[in-house]
This record gives structure tokens, sequence and C-alpha cells, in this order.
């Protein structure tokens, strides 16, 4: 994870969202479904646009045809129904992590999160705390990245992919910047730009 930027409430907001999910609201204070109340979908485009299309929580970029982005609460609706309208409230997220982090609270804010509390270690590329950061810190990016599942082989596949190709040259550090920022964060801060194809040990001949 790396620190993501509120973008502002789109102009269409009030009309498409709030004002009928409050008067939903005023009707059902606490919810026991939300179908046909789902009014956030309605902006799911522009929070994909505003965030370039990168999961909050995998900082990779997702397809918006085929790589389900989502809307995800970060707090959960059924924490705090109030904020179910609220574009303050909304992440961008493919739908395999909005549903990982689900209804839990365990996980750091990405508008919240400072920047190098999370390390990506080479060769490995398992997510870990930052060494310089405290033991509470420490223990809420663990807690994040055991949520997230951020360790598991699927993760792994998708970033030795990404490391891959901008080893290979098929894509410059600039493209890895804009669709896999995490990675590109993380191979400037520890210098590894130039050195990334030794450490990974990729047979790039031919």
């Amino acid at each position: 994870m790396i620190p993501v930027s509120e973008q502002p409430e789109p102009a269409s907001f009030p009309h498409k969202v709030r004002t009928p999910g409050s008067t939903f609201l005023q009707q059902a204070p606490h919810p026991a479904s939300w179908k046909n109340r789902e009014y956030w979908k309605r902006v799911l485009r522009e929070l994909y646009d505003a965030h370039n299309g990168i999961c909050a929580y995998s900082a990779e970029w997702i397809p918006y045809t085929t790589g389900d982005p989502s809307i995800d609460h970060f707090v959960p609706k059924s924490v705090n129904p109030q904020l179910a309208y609220e574009w303050s409230n909304y992440r961008l997220a493919s739908l395999r992590f909005n549903s990982r982090k689900g209804d839990y609270q365990d996980v750091i804010d990405p508008f919240r999160l400072k920047p190098g509390l999370f390390f990506l270690h080479f060769p490995s590329l398992l997510v870990r705390p930052d060494w310089a950061i405290s033991r509470s810190q420490a223990s809420k990016v663990i807690a994040t990245a055991n949520r997230l599942k951020l360790n598991d082989e699927l993760c792994i596949s998708g970033r030795i992919r990404w490391i891959r190709e901008f080893c290979t040259g098929s894509i410059t550090l600039e493209f890895l910047k804009r669709n896999a920022p995490f990675i590109a964060v993380e191979l400037q801060r520890q210098g590894l730009i130039e050195e990334i194809a030794s450490i990974m040990r990729f047979d790039l001949a031919g």
C-alpha cells in the first residue's frame, strides 16, 4: 500500500447519490438490506477516473471492463450507515480486495497512510513493515497485510509479472509508476532501479 490522496467530490454526487441515499436512510436508519439502494454504484466511473484506476489496497491498476473495480466503504455500512452515501468514505478497490476487507476495521486507511510504512522486500516480494517504524505502526501494517492477504501467491505472482516486464524493457519506469505505483516507489526508495534484474535473477537472455 501507498498513500492515496482523497479526490474532490463530483458535482453530480449529491443528485446521483447523497440525496436519494439520505431519503432512504430517513425511512430506514439501520437498513437490514441495501438491495436497490446501492446508489454509490452510480459514481463508480467517477471514482475510478479520479484515482486513475488504481486499487487503494493493492496499489495496482484495475482494468475497468475486466478487472471488477468496485467501491469499498472504508467505514463499513454495518458500522455507520450514515456514511454509506458519502464520497469521502469511498475507496476504489478491486472486487477481490473489497471482499477481503469486508466489514473488518483493521485495515489502514490509504487516505491516512504515512509514506514508507509498507516495505517491499526483494527478491521475495513480500510486503512487510519498514524496519524504521514503531512497533505500534508495524503491528498495524502486519494486520493490514494479513487481512488483505497481500502476501498470498496471487499477489506475489502479480508483482513478479510487473517486475519481469520492467526488467525486460517491455514497460518503462513511468508506466510502472502509473500501473503498479507501490512497486515503482519501492524500487526507487531502495535504489534498486538498475539492480533489480540481477536481484530477481531473471534469465533475460534472448
